[in-house]
Formats: C-alpha cells, structure tokens, sequence
C-alpha cells in the first residue's frame, strides 16, 4: 500500500486532476439542450454562401448586352450548322430569325419532327382535330377530304411510325408577312390500308417502308400566336 501512495504517484495524479478541472472549464459540460452541430455551424455557413451567389439575370448595365452577344454567337453556329455551307440558306435562316427572334435552326427542326410525327399518324388515325391545329386551313382540307374518301370507302389503315432517319432543311425566307420555312423529311413508317373486308389494298403490315416529304411552315411573327402551321405539302420521288 505505502508503494502506492509515493510521491511520483502523487504528483501524477494531482497534474491529472488539474489537467481534467481545466478542461471543464474550457469546453463545459453537456446538458442536453445545446443546439445540434449543424444548427451552430448555420450563420457562418450562410455568410459564406452570400458571398458567392450568382443572381440568375445578370445585373449591370452591360448585361443585355452580353446576353443578346451570347444569343448572336449561338444563333451564328447553328446557322453555319444547319445551312452546310449553303449561303443563300444561311442567309434566309439569318432573315426569318431577324423577324422572328424566337426563331433558331435546331429547336424549329425538333419541333418540326414532332409535327411532322403527329400529322402522319393524325392522318393515317383519321385524327381530324389534332391536324387542324397544326395545318393550314386549306391544306387541313385536303387532308381531310382524303379521310372522307377513306372511310366512306370502309377502309381503314394500320400504321406505325417507325423513325425519321434523315430531315434536313431545304429553305427559309420571310416574305415582309409571314416567315417560312421549308424542311424535307425522310420517314420509315409501317402502313397497310384494308377495305371493309380486312383485304390488303395498299402497303404491307410487316415491312418498314421510307417516304419523303417536303412541306413548308409558315407564321405571322407579328401574330400572338407562337405556333407554326403546314402551308403546303409535296411528296419526293
């Protein structure tokens, strides 16, 4: 027992003490209701993201400038991408985006192949109301003429639009009225019309077939209405 209790022991246990008595001190005691971690860290953490937030519309006054130079450059490079090298296409994209500044070379061709898609089904389906909003009133007629005859002859039409694997732009103008724009499509489609008997009357249920178009879209960019319609249609050879 006496070992125990020497004085290098002592002396240990007396630096111990005051070691853990300053500790105390410094970091206190936890009594069940401080803050958690992440809450104490929020002020700071919130000045610091202050410091770095970018406003989502530029300020400053030569910040519209900035944007329309960004909007020119982009346009720019979809023109020279979608004109391959022809100048006086280039120069018709640059004239209908002029008087239509909605207007760019991709998202018009993405829309146009989504039209295009929706208007071959509508026709083969009957679908009447989906193609009068996207046709010219007298192109609509003919298209509808043609579901008339159709149906009045008892046929109806199996059909599958399969993809476009080819769609490229074959003009563009603005005529000081209307912008328009004209695109050749490249369609595989799987289509068989039958007659009241179910007998095949033209086209084959269980073969991809390729069709070609070159239709035309037109729009007033003076009018509210943002939406392009079909003015005319043609079939390629």
């Amino acid at each position: 027992m006496d070992d125990f209790f020497d004085l290098p022991t002592l002396i240990v246990i007396v630096i111990a003490v005051f070691v853990l008595f300053r500790l105390r001190s410094v970091l206190g005691t936890r009594t069940g209701t401080e803050r958690p971690p992440v809450e104490r860290r929020k002020p700071a953490e919130v000045a610091a993201k202050d410091d770095t937030v970018v406003p989502m519309r530029p300020r400053g006054p030569g910040a519209p400038e900035l944007d329309d130079d960004r909007r020119a450059r982009k346009l720019e490079a979809e023109i020279e991408q979608f004109s391959h090298g022809d100048a006086e296409l280039a120069a018709g994209f640059r004239d209908v985006a002029e008087a239509d500044p909605s207007f760019t070379p991709k998202s018009f061709l993405d829309g146009a192949k989504q039209a295009y898609e929706m208007i071959v089904t509508g026709y083969a389906t009957g679908d009447r109301t989906t193609l009068k909003n996207l046709l010219e009133k007298d192109v609509f007629d003919g298209f509808a003429r043609a579901i008339s005859d159709r149906e009045t002859a008892g046929q109806t039409v199996d059909f599958t639009f399969v993809g476009l694997p080819k769609v490229e732009y074959a003009d563009a103008e603005y005529d000081k009225k209307n912008v328009l724009v004209t695109v050749r499509f490249h369609a595989e489609v799987v289509s068989a019309t039958r007659d009241k008997d179910g007998a095949l009357v033209d086209g084959n249920a269980d073969q991809v077939q390729t069709i070609a178009d070159e239709w035309t879209f037109a729009r007033n960019p003076k009018s509210r209405d943002p939406n392009w319609k079909v003015v005319s249609t043609s079939q390629l050879d």
